[in-house]
């Protein structure tokens, strides 16, 4: 790609292009839908050698329509990333002609930089300054020349498909139940890709929930079971209105579907919009207050990935406000290293407690962990390349389940991030199964979370603070172990300004930066 090509070069009209091959999925749905009404109908009213070959030839049709589907998920895939490179490729090259600006350079059509005869004269510093601006220019061409020839190879190999092996028998044998993330991948790796197909439009709620399933062929499952989990939540509700009387039990019930249901569509609508970054999903459930597992970015493909796990209250109906809290740490990251891609991953994959004495015992986080410990395992199973730099962030409650998992079961992960916690099930960094240079805390000054003391930790600093001896200060313990923010754990911390409780991803909170820079490893 040349330097006029590239500083042309429309990366949203790609994503767009994008969205519009993915939004084929609801009318090949709905005529698959139709199909398979019309031959209902048939069967009816209509027997014999003639009826029985019509209904295989629709039988067929209904087969291969919703065959396409994955398809056209995959087409959107591929020419989002394309835009993200694309961006990313054209973001550098900006930078380069600034700088040249800023020293008196002029970049000509091809490219090439040199003195502008109607400014300064030229220094040994311009020279110094040309070249950097010429190599700056030349990687970010490679970088977009690389990404259109991948792009356009995988869109080759699609079409290849479509002419020759798109359909294939269902594929013998599934991964045994409690299979790990390892094992299912060498079966996912074995399998051809018609066969892959065959099973992400057939078998979505299989593929779509199996950590080691690369993200790319998860996302296309779990879009795919959208529509099924939207039913779910309406028969749900169905239910509890039949029900006569209704009482508390009842209508605390209606509350929760409905926000369930808001947040399920409001999701819906953030996976299909054509903004950057792409949105992958790779879990999805409506029991309880449901749940949800969204990508940023693509974690696969990605060099820096963050796992971000929400804390109290946090469901399906938060689910987009908790995405947004990612991908604020997403934001950042892109500002502070422009160079690299960095994907962020909202884990709302465990039943987080609704109340406060819920919130007081750790029996949610231990039966949450076993599930992150897998899918962080899943990550490092499906990554494509060098292994990716994995941070883990733990916010609240979230905190203790990320702290719990890496204790109990150990975590795939180069960082534990801990903000606003009130405790992460250990007495010092060095249980938590890491370096202790890698595990991190914040905790606002003005964070309520301190106050989460255990009833002999309060009475101890009540007794202080009632003493004309001594002063009362922040006390080390917390409600579920020792404060990880406290210099006494053996951690390292990071600064927060005064944002309480839930504001660590505010604009101008520093503990924004913080998280940045430890996703990135700086």
């Amino acid at each position: 790609m040349g330097y006029r090509q590239l500083w042309a070069a429309d990366p949203g009209a790609w994503r767009a292009a994008g969205a519009a091959w993915r939004g084929l999925t609801d009318p090949v749905g709905r005529r698959a839908g139709e199909l398979s009404a019309d031959a209902a109908a048939l069967r009816a009213d209509w027997s014999g050698g003639a009826a029985g070959a019509a209904d295989a030839r629709l039988a067929a049709l209904r087969a291969e329509l919703t065959t396409v589907s994955p398809a056209l998920i995959e087409v959107d895939q591929v020419l989002a990333e394309f835009a993200d490179r694309l961006g990313a490729a054209k973001a550098r090259l900006a930078a380069a002609v600034t700088r040249a600006d800023g020293a008196g350079l002029l970049v000509d059509r091809q490219g090439r930089v040199a003195a502008d005869p109607a400014r300064a004269p030229t220094t040994p510093r311009s020279g110094q300054v040309a070249a950097g601006v010429g190599a700056a220019i030349r990687e970010a061409l490679e970088l977009a020349g690389a990404a259109d020839r991948e792009a356009a190879d995988r869109l080759d190999a699609l079409a290849a498909a479509a002419r020759s092996t798109w359909v294939a028998p269902p594929p013998p044998g599934r991964p045994p139940p409690g299979a790990g993330p390892t094992a299912v991948r060498a079966w996912w790796a074995g399998l051809t890709p018609a066969q892959r197909r065959w099973l992400v439009a057939h078998e979505p709620g299989l593929v779509g929930r199996l950590d080691g399933v690369p993200v790319a062929d998860r996302d296309q499952a779990n879009r795919l079971s959208l529509g099924v989990r939207r039913e779910e939540l309406l028969a749900a509700r169905r239910r509890l209105l039949e029900r006569v009387p209704r009482g508390p039990a009842e209508l605390a019930g209606l509350l929760r579907v409905d926000k369930a249901l808001a947040g399920l569509d409001a999701l819906a609508g953030r996976l299909a919009a054509g903004e950057a970054p792409r949105a992958y999903l790779l879990g999805l459930g409506t029991a309880g207050e449901g749940r949800a597992v969204v990508a940023l970015g693509n974690p696969d493909r990605s060099a820096r990935v963050l796992t971000y796990v929400p804390g109290m209250t946090a469901g399906l109906g938060d689910a987009t406000g908790e995405l947004g809290r990612a991908a604020r740490v997403l934001s950042r990251c892109a500002a502070l290293a422009p160079e690299g891609e960095t994907a962020a991953v909202l884990w709302l994959d465990y039943d987080a407690p609704d109340f406060l004495h819920e919130a007081a015992w750790p029996g949610q986080a231990r039966d949450a962990a076993p599930a992150l410990h897998r899918f962080q395992e899943g990550l490092r199973a499906t990554h494509e390349g060098p292994p990716g730099r994995q941070t883990v962030l733990g916010h609240s409650y979230g905190s203790l389940v990320v702290g719990t998992a890496a204790r109990d079961h150990g975590l795939a992960a180069d960082a534990l991030v801990f903000v606003g916690s009130p405790g992460v099930g250990v007495a010092h960094a060095a249980e938590l199964r890491l370096p202790p240079g890698q595990v991190w805390a914040s905790t606002a000054s003005d964070d309520v979370i301190r106050l989460a003391r255990p009833p002999d930790e309060m009475a101890r600093q009540a007794l202080h603070a009632a003493s004309p001896l001594t002063v009362a200060g922040p006390g080390r313990e917390l409600w579920f172990g020792h404060d990880p923010s406290h210099p006494a754990f053996g951690g390292r911390t990071f600064p927060s300004g005064r944002h309480g409780h839930t504001g660590y991803w505010a604009p101008d909170n520093p503990a924004l930066d913080g998280m940045a820079r430890i996703v990135l490893g700086r």
